[in-house]
């Protein structure tokens, strides 16, 4: 199964450096938030992503073509310049970097990958949040119901994406808290193929119009998600997910379950190599 990491747009209240760069590749911890997210989706099997790229693209896809170097140590002959690989991680993920526009909307990023996507379910997530969600889980509900869309439901921690849930049918899905004990939408969500007919507007993001209009359908269901969850929305998000990496299990790997996480790349090979474009 594809999972869409959606890393078009611009992040610009993270601060200088998410100008230079994409948002997705502000790092935590000396890693990107994008591999970060991978980490959580590879736990459970999953490792084939399509990265919907846009704003500055071409640094997403070279950091992914320079990934093996990055990621693990390297022994070169330096007369020959013969250069040997030592792997220290075993993501073993298939990435593909798709420019999807630079002003594309959400929902319109996703409806350019519909070839991509052998007519088969698909998972989505933003590029600027952590959660240790329990896809099992998660696709295992949604299996369960039917309905064309699943929506990992979290409590807030911005005030947007607002989720009235009755049931587990969404009810309404709109851009307004209304109480404390909101849910809001948290990303990860699941996507039967006849759900791309809701995206056809490159211009409209997927929170305005075709979530609401699933929810008014009854095609969107909610996943409740009562662990850790966080977005990447400002500096001081970055800030406390930043010192949350540092910790030896970061809290968006802590899963109930006894299965070890897979290796990651040891974080001193992850040094900031970009150039402002």
């Amino acid at each position: 199964m594809k999972t869409i990491i959606l890393a078009g747009g611009l992040g610009s209240q993270i601060g200088e450096e998410s100008v230079r760069i994409p948002k997705p590749l502000v790092e935590l911890g000396g890693r990107p938030i994008i591999a970060r997210i991978m980490d959580i989706y590879s736990h459970f099997g999953h490792r084939d992503f399509i990265v919907a790229a846009g704003y500055k693209s071409l640094l997403i896809k070279q950091f992914f073509a320079n990934y093996s170097l990055i990621a693990n140590d390297i022994t070169v002959s330096v007369d020959s310049g013969k250069m040997t690989l030592r792997p220290v991680s075993r993501e073993e993920w298939n990435v593909s970097i798709v420019d999807t526009g630079p002003t594309n909307s959400t929902s319109g990023r996703i409806h350019r990958l519909k070839d991509w996507l052998d007519g088969e379910t698909f998972m989505v997530t933003y590029g600027d949040g952590l959660g240790n969600v329990d896809i099992d889980a998660l696709l295992t509900f949604h299996r369960s119901h039917g309905k064309l869309a699943t929506v990992t439901a979290v409590r807030p921690h911005a005030q947007v994406g607002c989720i009235d849930i009755k049931g587990d049918r969404v009810h309404t899905f709109s851009e307004t808290v209304q109480n404390n004990e909101t849910w809001i939408n948290g990303g990860f969500f699941v996507f039967e193929p006849d759900a791309l007919n809701y995206l056809m507007d490159d211009a409209e993001p997927l929170e305005k119009g075709p979530l609401p209009q699933m929810a008014r359908d009854g095609n969107l269901m909610a996943y409740r998600h009562f662990g850790f969850w966080h977005p990447m929305d400002t500096l001081r998000d970055r800030n406390k997910l930043d010192r949350l990496a540092a910790e030896e299990l970061p809290p968006w790997l802590e899963f109930d379950d006894t299965e070890p996480s897979p290796p990651i790349a040891n974080d001193e090979n992850w040094k900031s190599h970009f150039v402002s474009g």
